[in-house]
């Protein structure tokens, strides 16, 4: 019989990250994001607790558990706030998991025991201005000049680039063209400070204003040949699968976001009065939380399969996407239903739905649109 009972290791794992997020992030996060301000001291505690080395071997310094308990702990934090929880994400899953992958042997013993330690960030270097969901449509290239990549091009949306422990970007690039005009695609890893590397200032966001987004320019940027990361020529597919199992993990935060809004809605349904009588007795209210409460579950088993394909060694590109999808669309639903119940109250900052609305709209867009998901599962389905 199917048993979705999380085994008492991610049980504790679980209840540690709930109980981190409980008592030292959701006191303080609210001021970091108001001031649109990276917090550094949080970011620490999560690297001294070993979240960012979970999914990797205790060789590079992890903790030589699995994708699934990212995902649980990607949940956690996303109950109580997705800059926190797109931070972890984007450094375990974008930014150390592409070399963990397909990294050479020096690569991984130079760049994983920091990475997977929390005292430097990783970055995933695949949007471009003109890209957007065409990720082959890459304009940034690199030649070999001697032993050396010469890299010149943009890249735009990235997380985790600017701070002040940043260590690296991976850089998607054209390095030549085939015998049939298309473009050979190859990663290429850019060590923060290289010369010609250029990190512009923080974008303005709607949401997710406690974590590092940035637009990255590379003018003739030199890094040495052996800074390959896989196969010349593979990076694409590389890139393909890195994402892949991204999107996993952007399920499991969306399903902490949306979790986040049932919890808080609980706890002020209880409190708040209107007309005589506490709201949480009304109907009305108790169906808005019910239907957000079976949405949740919904998107929660979606991708607890995704995951679990993932770890057998199944295809689950058609389960990401799929829990990708909902669980956005779960996040935005839940994020909306929440504001109203919280009415004039919810369009105020200093409560945690104002946050989670402004958050939870980049769920539906990022490493992968919604539109894009519903591409991969009519494919996968045999519709081309």
């Amino acid at each position: 019989m199917l048993d979705f009972r999380l085994d008492e290791e991610y049980e504790a794992l679980r209840k540690t990250v709930e109980e981190f997020a409980r008592d030292e992030v959701a006191p303080v996060i609210g001021e970091f994001y108001e001031r649109e301000e990276f917090p550094y001291e949080i970011v620490a505690k999560m690297g001294r607790m070993g979240l960012f080395g979970l999914p990797f071997p205790e060789e590079y310094g992890g903790m030589g558990g699995d994708y699934f308990a990212l995902c649980l702990a990607l949940e956690e934090l996303a109950r109580v706030d997705s800059s926190v929880a797109i931070t972890l994400e984007a450094g375990v899953s974008l930014g150390a998991m592409p070399l963990y992958r397909f990294g050479s042997p020096e690569q991984k013993q130079e760049w994983l025991p920091r990475l997977t330690s929390g005292e430097a960030l990783g970055a995933f270097g695949l949007t471009e201005p003109g890209g957007g969901s065409d990720a082959g449509a890459l304009r940034t290239t690199a030649r070999l000049d001697g032993d050396e990549w010469v890299l010149n091009g943009t890249k735009a949306f990235i997380t985790n680039s600017g701070t002040d422990i940043t260590g690296l970007v991976t850089v998607a690039a054209v390095t030549g063209r085939r015998e049939n005009g298309k473009p050979e695609i190859s990663a290429i890893l850019v060590p923060s400070g290289t010369p010609g590397f250029t990190v512009s200032r923080k974008y303005s966001k709607v949401g997710w204003n406690a974590s590092d987004t940035r637009e990255l320019s590379f003018q003739d940027c030199r890094v040495p040949a052996a800074n390959l990361v896989g196969e010349r020529g593979r990076g694409y597919a590389q890139f393909l699968q890195t994402l892949d199992e991204g999107r996993v993990a952007i399920a499991a935060l969306g399903v902490g976001l949306a979790q986040g809004c049932v919890d808080e809605c609980l706890r002020y349904v209880r409190e708040r009065e209107a007309f005589g009588r506490k709201i949480g007795e009304y109907q009305a209210i108790q169906f808005k939380i019910a239907e957000m409460e079976a949405r949740t579950h919904t998107a929660r088993l979606a991708y607890y399969q995704a995951a679990a394909k993932m770890l057998r060694g199944e295809p689950f590109k058609r389960e990401a996407a799929i829990a990708k999808l909902v669980s956005s669309e779960t996040a935005m639903d839940n994020a909306r239903e929440a504001t109203q119940i919280f009415g004039g109250y919810g369009f105020m900052n200093e409560f945690p739905v104002g946050r989670f609305y402004r958050d939870a709209k980049i769920l539906e867009i990022g490493e992968g649109t919604s539109e894009v998901q519903k591409m991969l599962i009519a494919r996968e389905l045999g519709l081309h």
